[in-house]
């Protein structure tokens, strides 16, 4: 084997001519995959380090994957769509942002960290869709590296999937735009969104701007996908009650119906001078929650032990409806996406199309 072809060589041998740009002066052009719309110059890189300027066109990941596994669906996480169903993950590599605590930071940062030892995959999208036809899932995810930066590769896949009536989402860090957006939603369904905090400071140190993700998700919802909020709670980052409170306050602006999922931080990546996140403060973030009117809110990572956090209840009459331990559901009493004791619709995506 040839020792001088690197990671970043094979990656290019395997692009084909984006969509999600525009042509500029000089051979310039300017990409609108993310919220970061890069003005990209002849042989450059725009900053997620996989679209690529070649001679005036923008060169786009296809046609391999980096992981590619069965998860369920409450492990993206989205607990208001098809409760226990799987999903067929997918992923490349690359990422717009650089955070510090990146818990898949062997697909995200590979071009950037030396550390990082990724291989791929090559696959089609007929392929991958065959292989959740033959595993029996419902649901095909983007996910692993920020699926924005590869929405060309995922629409490609999700054009197939609807034709044999899959369901399709991203597990996404949010930073959008409008022309992205409008560009998946002939191809998408679900939408989970990371909200990393809401202290603009601290997102430009992760490679993002806040406004953006409150854009996003504000869009998001309003075009119609189903949109679940995840926010990783991390010590002395934000976990303060203010913060929390803001973000509880926007989301509820957007619509109280937003599932609202405060997880558990553990050591990862570059991030391990602060301990993991203590029961205590995920049960502090759901009150916080509930308290600025968020309907669904829900702990993660600390399966059991967050006082039925994982759990869904009618907001209108508290009944237990599903009932989770981490990703296993144990009991759904829903009924046509309806409480099952007070009649109650309770949001969500509930069936297939």
């Amino acid at each position: 084997m040839d020792n001088s072809i690197t990671l970043k060589d094979i990656l290019r041998s395997h692009t084909i001519k984006g969509k999600l740009y525009k042509e500029l002066e000089d051979k310039w052009i300017q990409c609108y995959a993310c919220g970061h719309y890069c003005k990209i110059k002849p042989g450059k890189d725009g900053i997620c380090k996989v679209r690529f300027n070649e001679d005036g066109v923008l060169k786009v990941p296809y046609g391999y994957v980096n992981g590619l596994q069965i998860d369920p669906i409450e492990k993206k996480p989205f607990f208001h769509a098809l409760p226990g169903s799987a999903a067929l993950s997918f992923g490349m590599v690359g990422c717009d942002y650089h955070c510090s605590f990146c818990q898949n930071w062997l697909s995200s940062q590979t071009l950037r960290d030396p550390h990082s030892t990724a291989h791929i995959e090559i696959i089609s999208p007929e392929d991958l869709v065959m292989i959740a036809q033959s595993n029996d899932v419902k649901i095909i995810t983007s996910t692993y590296n920020e699926p924005l930066i590869t929405s060309e590769w995922a629409v490609e896949i999700f054009k197939i999937a609807k034709r044999y009536k899959f369901v399709t989402s991203y597990v996404s860090n949010g930073n959008g735009n409008p022309e992205v957006l409008e560009f998946l939603r002939p191809h998408l369904d679900l939408f989970k969104i990371d909200l990393k905090g809401f202290n603009d400071r601290r997102y430009r140190e992760l490679g993002g701007v806040l406004q953006n993700v409150l854009d996003t998700i504000n869009l998001a919802f309003k075009m119609g996908f189903w949109v679940e909020v995840v926010t990783l709670v991390i010590p002395q980052f934000n976990d303060s009650d203010d913060e929390l409170k803001s973000i509880a306050e926007f989301l509820c602006s957007v619509s109280p119906n937003i599932p609202w999922h405060v997880t558990a931080f553990h050591p990862d990546y570059k991030m391990l001078d602060r301990e993991a996140t203590s029961r205590s403060t995920l049960i502090k973030a759901m009150k916080i929650g509930k308290e600025a009117g968020l309907k669904f809110v829900y702990a993660g990572n600390l399966p059991g032990r967050v006082n039925g956090g994982e759990n869904t209840y009618c907001p209108q009459c508290n009944e237990l409806l599903i009932e989770r331990i981490g990703f296993r559901v144990l009991k759904n009493n829903l009924v046509n996406g309806m409480c099952w004791r007070c009649g109650s619709e309770i949001p969500g995506f509930w069936k297939i199309p």
